[in-house]
């Protein structure tokens, strides 16, 4: 039987009511799959800064680093100090949000299944600000090599899915003309090696209108830190909301995995999160650990847990965002069960 060490972050607000339902199903595929995960819960976060006066503790970091993948649920107000950390220290470059719709669930145009690359360690998110008399300047960086780096990992992925084999690249290089051209820039010489995928580019604005529009003609979206960031959570709602995004921060060799979703500290405590985006999310830990562990058992799991979502789904089983009564903990108690059996 195959063990893996997995790194929870708990997190704040909602986060360990939708944690403990994708612990839960990971601890379900024990018997089915030849699967066990040691879960070791990792302080960080608001709770944490308040407990222990940082809200990422050097022995948090260690815990992490040491662990085979690291399953995150949402933080409050010390994300920067936590994921946005993290990404930037373990150098988990691409950010990885699919919009895909699910079975009985509402979406907004039938067919939609594309996925955002987002650059995730630059842009305005390296946090660079400076006061000055009367204002705050905010530098953004854009370099050359993360550009490249990130388009060539949308450009594989492109080649890996069944849909149009397309990358389509966003950005503003009409205004931003050197920071966002040379990303363009970056992205069509990569463009120029995957002669098989077809390449387009679009300014960030009309990115956002035809989200809604033709939601359905995206494939492979490959975009900047900060455009991604918000693209992403509109890219959620054409599929159902929030409550159904799952994400993943993959570097070279460790990646950590979380939903889009905030802490929602409004709803905490009340059992009306919905717990399917930490469970997808957990879909995508598991294919990632199929693929740099080559354990067939992972990806046969993850397809498991899918199938198991839908069918709680379709038996009515939601959550009060999606139009039913049942609580956090009984979605992922059915999905659980579904993937038992």
């Amino acid at each position: 039987m195959t063990t893996y060490t997995i790194a929870l972050l708990e997190g704040d607000g909602i986060g360990p009511e939708v944690s403990a339902a994708s612990v839960q199903v990971l601890r379900a595929l024990k018997g089915r799959f030849d699967l066990t995960f040691d879960i070791r819960k990792t302080p960080a976060g608001d709770r944490c800064r308040a407990e222990r006066g940082e809200a990422l503790p050097d022995s948090s970091v260690s815990a992490i680093k040491d662990s085979d993948a690291c399953l995150k649920a949402p933080v409050g107000d010390t994300a920067a100090d936590v994921i946005v950390r993290l990404r930037q220290l373990l150098n988990l470059y691409a950010n990885i949000r699919p919009s895909r719709a699910l079975q009985h669930v509402p979406s907004l145009k039938p067919g939609i299944d594309f996925v955002i690359v987002r650059e995730n360690t630059e842009c305005l998110y390296k946090g660079m600000e400076f006061e000055f008399e009367g204002g705050v300047i905010a530098l953004r960086t854009i370099t050359r090599s993360a550009s490249t780096r990130i388009a060539e990992y949308a450009f594989q992925l492109a080649e890996q899915r069944l849909k149009t084999r397309e990358v389509l690249a966003v950005h503003k290089s009409n205004v931003l003309r050197k920071s966002d051209g040379l990303f363009a820039e970056c992205c069509r010489e990569v463009s120029a090696k995957h002669p098989g995928i077809a390449f387009s580019e679009m300014l960030v604005d009309s990115a956002a209108m035809n989200l809604i529009r033709i939601p359905e003609r995206f494939d492979v979206i490959v975009t900047t830190n900060m455009y991604g960031d918000i693209l992403s959570d509109e890219a959620a709602q054409t599929v159902g909301g929030l409550g159904l995004a799952p994400s993943a921060n993959i570097g070279e060799t460790f990646a950590i995995f979380e939903p889009v979703h905030g802490a929602a500290p409004d709803i905490a405590g009340r059992g009306l999160a919905n717990p399917v985006a930490i469970i997808l999310t957990t879909c995508m830990m598991l294919e990632w650990l199929s693929k740099t562990r080559d354990d067939r058992n992972c990806a046969e799991a993850a397809e498991a847990v899918r199938t198991a979502v839908n069918g709680v789904l379709e038996s009515g089983i939601k959550t009060v965002d999606l139009g039913g009564n049942a609580s956090t903990a009984e979605v992922g108690d059915a999905v659980a069960k579904r993937v038992s059996r």
